[in-house]
């Protein structure tokens, strides 16, 4: 399999773990989600999904899931330009204003979104699982 999930959910990786190739960080922010990615693009990786998918802002929510496939050409440029972007742009808004302490209930809600983004994302594409 040449897909991997990058996450800091825990939703998503109790529930596709037995699928995918999950690379679960547990104690990993936003932003450190977005900076591994970057790491696995350089490594060879591309992004299958945008790293900042959703409405929800990186002050908003601790929460990321992000697709990437390994790339038989090596270096996709395209995907380090979004990664790029993408770490500009939530780094402005952890700047701006910091993640609030949610509460537990406030968290599950935030994980339960990401997972809606990735279960519809794997429902579409042609490698999915049943």
């Amino acid at each position: 399999m040449n897909e991997i999930i990058l996450t800091n959910n825990s939703k998503v990786n109790d529930k596709y773990k037995s699928k995918f190739e999950i690379e679960f960080i547990e104690k990993s922010g936003y932003l450190n989600i977005l900076f591994e990615a970057r790491n696995m693009i350089y490594q060879g990786y591309r992004l299958l999904t945008h790293p900042m998918s959703s409405s929800l802002k990186p002050n908003q929510t601790r929460f990321r899931s992000i697709i990437l496939q390994k790339n038989q050409n090596n270096l996709d440029t395209e995907s380090i330009l979004m990664i790029e972007r993408a770490i500009e742009s939530a780094e402005k808004f952890l700047k701006f204003k910091k993640t609030p302490d949610w509460d537990e209930k406030i968290l599950d809600d935030f994980r339960t979104v990401d997972m809606s983004i990735i279960e519809g994302v794997l429902n579409r594409i042609s490698f999915f699982i049943n």
